[in-house]
């Protein structure tokens, strides 16, 4: 597997563990083959599940939707379409894929709550929670993948959050609310668990 990020590993479809050297994301996986067009992954660190990721082909083979499942968090669904590489008639998933971002699906219908905790920072709560200050120190995240969370105030309607797990950054939101309060706009850069770089743009309205 390559892309922005290289994994090199073998693995047979039985079932059984297969080791994934060198990822700090994960170490482990089990490959499960459904059938031709379905294939299911459940990446293990340390033989803990991590992650479980279920890909599905189109009936053409020109598109591949892939799920991924965490425990704490919501489903996330990458769409890609085949960029290059003749189809394997023996593995119809191989090739090259370039993902389709107007059709991949990310934390959607997500509701947040936010609110002033009484110190000068803010209580959050969606689908993981903390409670920081606007300070730029780490506060721990609940329900997360990420450890921590730093906040640091741009202006009066702009606030910087980046996350990390195990001293790494793996994640930068940037919230922004229109003048009128109304609406929030949710810019996020992160790095999931398989190593693919994503970004989202999620906008909010004031409930």
């Amino acid at each position: 597997m390559s892309g922005e990020t290289h994994l090199d590993f073998a693995a047979k479809a039985d079932g059984h563990d297969a080791a994934v050297p060198g990822n700090p994301g994960f170490n482990q996986i089990v490959l499960h083959r459904i059938n031709k067009k379905q294939v299911e992954v459940t990446e293990k660190k340390d033989g803990a599940v991590v992650a479980t990721l279920r890909s599905k082909l189109s009936t053409d083979g020109n598109e591949l939707a892939i799920t991924t499942s965490s425990r704490g968090r919501a489903d996330q669904i990458t769409v890609w379409t085949r960029s290059s590489a003749a189809k394997n008639a023996k593995d119809p998933l191989a090739g090259e894929w370039t993902e389709d971002l107007s059709k991949t699906r990310l934390r959607q219908g997500l509701t947040l709550k936010i609110e002033a905790d009484g110190t000068g920072g803010v209580r959050f709560s969606g689908d993981y929670n903390y409670t920081a200050r606007f300070d730029g120190k780490q506060y721990d995240v609940k329900n997360s993948r990420n450890d921590n969370v730093a906040l640091q105030l741009v202006d009066p309607h702009t606030v910087d959050a980046i996350y990390r797990r195990d001293d790494q950054v793996t994640q930068k939101d940037r919230w922004v609310v229109s003048g009128d309060g109304q609406q929030m706009t949710l810019t996020t850069t992160a790095t999931l668990e398989t190593g693919q770089h994503l970004t989202e743009k999620l906008v909010f309205k004031k409930q």
